[in-house]
């Protein structure tokens, strides 16, 4: 299953990483796909992974989902 959240916030390619670490974290998230220029990441999960918990992850990194 994949999931795309638009992502405010992320500046730099030390946020992509930020990003990108924060959701891999989550037990279920096989990949995630963080781009800087759309703003957004796209999340390859198991059923399992809620968009909360993926929406957590990102705001605890310090970004905002919107």
């Amino acid at each position: 299953m994949k999931t795309t959240l638009k992502i405010e916030g992320m500046s730099c390619d030390h946020c992509v990483r930020h990003v990108h670490d924060a959701l891999k974290e989550i037990p279920g998230v096989k990949e995630a796909i963080v781009n800087l220029k759309e703003n957004n990441a796209v999340v390859d999960h198991e059923d399992t992974v809620t968009l909360g918990a993926m929406k957590f992850a990102v705001v605890e990194a310090g970004y905002e989902v919107v």
